[in-house]
Order: C-alpha cells, then structure tokens, then sequence
C-alpha cells in the first residue's frame, strides 16, 4: 500500500509499475496540471481528480461523487493497465490526492496499488530526477477486469437509516473547524453529520508529510473501537480515503466510506445537521 521514494526509483524502468501524479488544488482545479507540466517523475501519468477521479455532479451527488467503475476502469486501461501492473499514486506529500486514487482502484477490485510515502516532496528530497516530459502511455493487454467492491462504500440513506443504532462509527476526515461549524469555505451548510467523530486526515502524517508509523496509527485508531463500524466521510469523498488507507496500513480492515459525505449530506434539507465539538462519550 505505501512505497518509498527509493522502491520507486528501483522500478523507474520496470514495465509492470505505472506511476500517476494525482496532485490538486481544491482551491485552483488547474493547480495540479500546472504543478504536472512544471516537473514530474519520470514516466508518471497525470490524472485529473475532477475528471478522472471523479463522475459527472447531479446537484444532489456530492462534490466528487465516485466515477462510472467502468469509466475509471478505462482511463486505466488508457494508460497500460492490466490486471499485472503495480499501480503508485503520489501527490505533493501529507495530502489526501494519491488516497482517493488507491481508494478507487481498490473498489474496483485492482489491489496492487500503492502510494508514494511523503509524495513527491519526499522523492525531491532524496535529489531524485524530475522531467517535464508526458509519458507516453503503454500498451496493455486489455485485461484490468472490473471486480467492483460495494461492500466498501455507503450511501447516504445507510448512513441516515443507521445515524443512531450504534452499529458505525462516522469519521469525519476535515479539519476541526469545519467539523465543529465554525467555518465552511466549500459546502452551503456547516455543522457535522450528528453523532460523528472528528479525526482530521493531516494527523495521519509526520511533520515531514510521511505517514506515521503502523504501530501509532493503529494505536490512534483503534481509539474509534471496531475497525468494521468505521464509516469513513469528509466533505466530498477524498480526504475519507486519506483515513482509511491510514486504516488499512494500520493493518484496520473492515470499514466503508460514505463517498457523498457531506457535501452530499447537506444537499437534502431534511436530513439532520449538528454543530459543536464531537458529543461527549
């Protein structure tokens, strides 16, 4: 699940790794490709979380709802994809873009995927190469096969069916701020999903943008009790999957993620809305 800057390089030439550049800005969408054209890793692909990562916005959705399986399946497939290849994801480092990427190819049932540990801030770190150089995509065999996962996400009316049965835990991946309602930069609504907990996914990283070690994040998040009741949200999908790959390298499995989160949430009216710090247990 995680590489490190030195793994990667020992497979710059290796035809059976494909390495995507997923960085993003949600304040600027141009960001990323900008970021992309500047200087990349060798040989990495770029994707476009707005387009590549994500699937087309009905209003009632979320910000980034999850992308078409077979859509998401084919920008693969358009880069040399088959069900061989070892995918790595990175991003700039302690951020949550190389995540949804892993996240993605897991529902879809592609399980060799990893992220760059530290991102490309840590590949610069160890005087690594940088290129501006598009990759030219490989030929595949055409064989990455769909083997969705749907026991790995939730909709919006599981989450609101059981907000208050005790069988989940919801994890909010934002930042404390936006969690308790005091600020909402995004969404038309702020507040929390009621009864959720509050576990930014920047806690998941070192000061240096590494994750922490296996050992302190399991020790973090088996605080939220059984890995299985875990639900993880966000505002719109991405930062979830920064916590729940923290989960899984963490060696926590069994939990879901609520992809609409809570800019989907707050898209019906009716569904209830609270505000203030976690309720006290």
């Amino acid at each position: 699940m995680i590489v490190s800057p030195e793994t990667l390089r020992a497979h710059a030439n290796d035809p059976t790794w494909i390495v995507v550049d997923c960085r993003h800005s949600l304040q600027d969408f141009s960001a990323g490709r900008q970021a992309y054209d500047a200087g990349h890793i060798p040989g990495a692909f770029f994707a476009d979380v707005e387009r590549d990562l994500a699937g087309a916005k009905t209003g009632k959705n979320g910000r980034h709802p999850l992308p078409n399986p077979e859509t998401f399946a084919a920008f693969l497939r358009s880069l040399g994809t088959d069900d061989a290849t070892q995918l790595v994801a990175y991003d700039a480092g302690g951020d949550m873009y190389a995540a949804r990427f892993w996240f993605l190819c897991r529902w879809i049932g592609h399980d060799a995927v990893a992220v760059l540990d530290g991102g490309i801030a840590a590949w610069r770190e160890r005087g690594y190469p940088l290129t501006t150089e598009p990759a030219m995509p490989r030929e595949s065999s055409g064989t990455l096969a769909v083997a969705l996962k749907p026991e790995l996400v939730l909709d919006a009316s599981d989450v609101l069916a059981h907000l208050h049965d005790g069988s989940m835990t919801v994890l909010d991946a934002r930042g404390g701020e936006r969690f308790r309602g005091e600020t909402e930069p995004v969404d038309p609504v702020a507040g929390h999903i009621p009864g959720a907990r509050n576990r930014p996914f920047k806690e998941n990283y070192d000061e240096r943008g590494r994750l922490k070690p296996p050992e302190t994040l399991h020790r973090e998040f088996a605080a939220y009790g059984d890995a299985s009741r875990v639900v993880h949200q966000c505002g719109s999908g991405i930062s979830a999957a920064a916590n729940a790959l923290a989960m899984d390298v963490a060696g926590l499995h069994g939990w879901r993620v609520y992809p609409g989160s809570w800019s989907e949430w707050v898209s019906d009216p009716t569904r209830p809305v609270e505000t203030g710090p976690e309720r006290q247990r």
